[in-house]
């Protein structure tokens, strides 16, 4: 049985390189991140283009996320590029500080952070392991005390406990970073610290002026990262194709306890929405330097396979890591072990379910047959990938092909679990379609004489939208 869970991998110093990127394709990436945290945008433009080379020589249909950075909601510099807070001691956060940060303070990129918190609360710097009170807001200034200490360095991120900032989720850079990403005719955007619907709407109204010119329109990931995004979830994915249990800065924000519940409830409430989720931060963290594993981060990545996620990702594993390669030979290698312990459940998942679409009804009843009778594929002839995504929410121990036209639908379905696509030509003939798709797939070894498999197609042909029918066959 192939994998059915998707890897994305981040790019990075260690891994922009030909042979490593087709090292790592080989391994296993599905999906590749361009983090526009880091880098220019000609940069990301050259990546890009490396990715699709790389590709097209590997054989491998490979998406690209483009990440946007979001609101720098960080301090500022250090005279001596860091301090050591001691406990007890008071510590000013200012706006308004023109200078390099000393033991007493340090300025601000986020300027708003003055008229977003009040005395009492807590602010949490680096990920959490600074933590300091709120003591006193005077103007630009907020007083703190600190209550946990350690080393902070130069612009170390800030997260408010139980969320409350302002910030906005797209900035002037996200902007112009949208307008890159769209050059290069990039498959998803991943919006960072989206807070409700509207900003994914906006983000979505960015994203199809900028793709306009090359009449694109690139797919959006929800990143999940904020407090404040949580009881706005389902109008979040309605606006989004997907989310991203952005578990990091959502831990700091909600407590690290809350997050494993959190994240199956959104893997969960993605699939039920016909939506993709993309599991990440920290899943394999202790391969940046070392060449196996912990049994905990194991367990993390098994579990979010378990939970029925399309993708896992790795961040600084793959950009920055000492083993990019050796961290995705692992990762394919859990989640295969872990598939293979999935308990198939297409009786429980149908009973009660209505379907008000028919192409919707279409797919539903090739995942039924198919489990049943136990073909050897499901083949969706699709210009969009909407019927293949709508299968790829149920699990199955059978290989979905979603077979299409369109170079764009084919990458965006290398996102979806259980979904292997494929290109081939469009065919006004029904039966004349129907028997290259076979044909395709028995010159790749798939099926073979004797094997029956499950296949849907809409009439007329090559109309997004209009699944209608499904057949089921042997190969003669």
């Amino acid at each position: 049985m192939p994998r059915s869970t998707k890897i994305v991998a981040t790019l990075g110093p260690a891994s922009s390189t030909t042979e490593v990127l087709e090292r790592m394709l080989r391994a296993g990436v599905d999906v590749v991140r361009l983090n526009f945290s880091h880098g220019k945008a000609q940069d990301h433009i050259e990546r890009a283009q490396l990715v699709r080379e790389v590709a097209a020589r590997v054989g491998k249909v490979v998406a690209i996320m483009a990440d946007l950075q979001g609101p720098k909601i960080r301090v500022g510099k250090f005279a001596e590029g860091k301090v050591m807070l001691e406990v007890g001691q008071p510590f000013v956060l200012d706006a308004s500080r023109a200078t390099p940060g000393d033991m007493e303070g340090v300025g601000l990129d986020y300027k708003e952070l003055p008229r977003d918190v009040k005395p009492g609360d807590t602010l949490l710097l680096n990920d959490g392991l600074i933590v300091l009170t709120v003591d006193a807001v005077q103007g630009d200034a907020v007083h703190t005390i600190v209550k946990v200490g350690g080393e902070l360095s130069n612009n170390k991120g800030i997260n408010k406990q139980g969320g409350g900032l302002t910030a906005p989720a797209l900035t002037a850079k996200d902007m112009e970073d949208i307008k890159t990403a769209a050059s290069f005719q990039c498959d998803y955007i991943a919006v960072s610290f989206p807070k409700n619907a509207t900003d994914m709407e906006m983000a979505r109204q960015l994203a199809n002026v900028a793709g306009e010119p090359w009449r694109h329109r690139p797919a959006l990931i929800a990143k999940i990262e904020r407090t404040e995004a949580i009881p706005n979830l389902d109008s979040i994915l309605r606006a989004s194709d997907g989310i991203m249990v952005a578990r990091g800065d959502l831990a700091v924000e909600v407590g690290n306890a809350a997050v494993p519940a959190l994240q199956k409830r959104m893997i969960k409430l993605a699939r039920e929405m016909d939506k993709v989720v993309i599991t990440a931060t920290q899943m394999m963290e202790s391969m940046i330097v070392n060449p196996v594993p912990t049994r905990a981060e194991v367990s993390d990545v098994a579990n979010a396979v378990l939970d029925g996620t399309d993708a896992v990702m790795l961040s600084a594993e793959t950009a920055a890591g000492k083993y990019p390669v050796e961290t995705i030979e692992q990762m394919a290698a859990i989640a295969m072990a872990a598939e293979r312990a999935e308990e198939v459940s297409l009786d429980a998942d149908f009973t009660n379910k209505t379907f008000g679409r028919i192409d919707q009804s279409i797919a539903m009843g090739a995942l039924f047959t198919a489990h049943h009778l136990g073909c050897k594929a499901i083949i969706a002839l699709t210009e969009s990938g909407s019927t293949a995504l709508w299968m790829s929410r149920h699990k199955i121990h059978v290989p979905i092909f979603g077979l299409t036209a369109q170079p764009i639908s084919q990458r965006k379905m290398a996102l979806y679990r259980n979904v292997r696509p494929l290109l081939m030509p469009t065919y006004a003939d029904r039966d004349e379609a129907l028997r290259q798709a076979e044909l395709l797939l028995v010159e790749r070894g798939i099926l073979k004489p004797g094997d029956t498999y499950a296949i849907t197609c809409g009439e007329p042909m090559g109309h997004p939208g209009g699944t209608n029918m499904l057949k089921v066959c042997q190969v003669g």
